[in-house]
C-alpha cells in the first residue's frame, strides 16, 4: 500500500466518525483502525505520524493515542503480497 491511500483512507474514516463529535468519533475511529489494519498497515500510520503526519486530519492524529502500536515481528509478517509482489 502507498502511504497516500493508507492517507486517503484514515481521513475518510475521520470524515466519517467527524458527525459522531470528538470525543465518540475519535475512539471509534481508534476501534477501527485497531480491528481492521493489518499491522504493517499500522506501522505505515505511526511512522507517517512520526514522520509529522502533515496530511492527516485532526482526528486522525487524535486517534493515534488510541491505536495499538504493532510489535516488530507483527509488523515485518502479513500474508498479503508488497506493492509489486505477486500474490
Amino acid at each position: 500500500m502507498e502511504t497516500r491511500d493508507m492517507v486517503r483512507m484514515a481521513n475518510q474514516m475521520a470524515a466519517f466518525f467527524k458527525s459522531y463529535g470528538d470525543v465518540e468519533g475519535t475512539k471509534d475511529l481508534a476501534s477501527h483502525i485497531n480491528s481492521f489494519w493489518e499491522p504493517r498497515m499500522r506501522k505505515m500510520f505511526f511512522d507517517y505520524i512520526a514522520q509529522g503526519g502533515k496530511e492527516f486530519e485532526p482526528m486522525v492524529i487524535a486517534a493515534a493515542a488510541q491505536v495499538r502500536k504493532p510489535t516488530n515481528h507483527a509488523a515485518n509478517q502479513s500474508s498479503l503480497p508488497q506493492h509489486g509482489e505477486e500474490s
